[in-house]
């Protein structure tokens, strides 16, 4: 296969913290959301994660909905408590029927458990004072915890910046380029932006299956601020691992390409990274991006279309030794 002839004049990447042992290892090396692809065990639930981490990791929507989830949970959990202790620790109508009766302990926890305390029920003797005593306690430290995640969201330096969904293999100065593109997607400003691409590739040596490593060398590294789109390009020459493939050799090979961006968040004034992969079954033959960005109608302003970013065009390449060698 000419990839595994071109390999072996062409140094390896071996400071990547990843396994060379392909029989060792399964699946990518790294999600589509930029984190590895890894499961953790010979540790206790409690010692695999950091729930901090998780938490702040975690959807927006799946946050505020475990948080409800936890907040009914709680309530029910006391409002059972009440009900076994009795209503009748409570200042409520004992003539009510028991579905009543337990909403209304519910709403009672809830109000203590929040610390609002509207007054119209309030419990009855030392068991019921006891354990809401416990609840309005268990509350104070439950809404310090929540604010702290809030915050630590809201605070958290992020990169805000989305990648495509494929890369290309695109014509280039009259040869062609493996290529993929980013954008900034909120209003944040990022500055010395750099850029890692290496290549990751399955092969087989001696009758055993080895992952090998490849930086690939790319037309421009770094650049200054990113406010536009970027589109990252590596150029295939003789030099390029890609030289001389076809569409069929990289369909063919189990390979992964994958992104490491470094860059300086100018409000936070802190470093930002972000991480993502493209595997064989995600590199389009023969395309270029579409353009998307471009003047408003007086001139005044440049448009940059995020819903864009995954455009592209068919076209043929140029058929050079860097495509199309035996």
């Amino acid at each position: 296969m000419a990839l595994l002839k071109r390999l072996r004049d062409l140094k390896q990447d071996t400071n990547t913290g990843l396994s060379t042992n392909s029989n060792s290892t399964g699946g990518r090396f790294v999600n589509k959301d930029g984190q590895p692809n890894v499961i953790k065990k010979g540790v206790g639930l409690l010692d695999r994660y950091s729930w901090y981490h998780t938490m702040l990791g975690m959807k927006r929507g799946k946050f505020i909905l475990l948080l409800f989830l936890i907040y009914i949970s709680i309530n029910l959990f006391f409002a059972g408590i009440y009900f076994l202790i009795g209503t009748d620790h409570l200042t409520i109508d004992q003539t009510a029927s028991p579905w009543r009766k337990f909403s209304e302990v519910f709403f009672f926890s809830a109000q203590t458990f929040t610390t609002v305390g509207y007054g119209r029920i309030a419990p009855v003797g030392f068991a019921a004072s006891a354990v809401s005593t416990f609840e309005a306690f268990l509350g104070l430290l439950s809404f310090a915890i929540a604010t702290g995640l809030f915050y630590g969201r809201f605070a958290r330096p992020q990169a805000f910046i989305k990648f495509s969904k494929n890369a290309l293999i695109a014509p280039y100065k009259g040869g062609t380029a493996f290529m993929f593109r980013l954008a900034p997607f909120k209003n944040n400003t990022l500055s010395e932006v750099d850029v890692k691409v290496t290549l990751a590739i399955t092969t087989e040596e001696n009758g055993k299956q080895t992952d090998k490593f490849y930086d690939l060398p790319l037309e421009l590294s770094n650049i200054s601020g990113l406010a536009l789109s970027w589109t990252i390009v590596h150029p295939i020459d003789d030099k390029s691992p890609f030289y001389g493939l076809r569409k069929e050799d990289i369909a063919a090979t189990d390979m992964e390409i994958l992104v490491f961006l470094k860059a300086f968040d100018s409000v936070f004034s802190n470093n930002v990274v972000t991480r993502v992969s493209y595997i064989s079954s995600e590199i389009v033959w023969g395309a270029k991006f579409k353009m998307m960005f471009e003047p408003n109608n007086d001139k005044s302003k440049t448009i940059l279309n995020i819903d864009k970013l995954n455009e592209f065009e068919r076209v043929e390449l140029p058929k050079t030794a860097a495509n199309f060698a035996s």
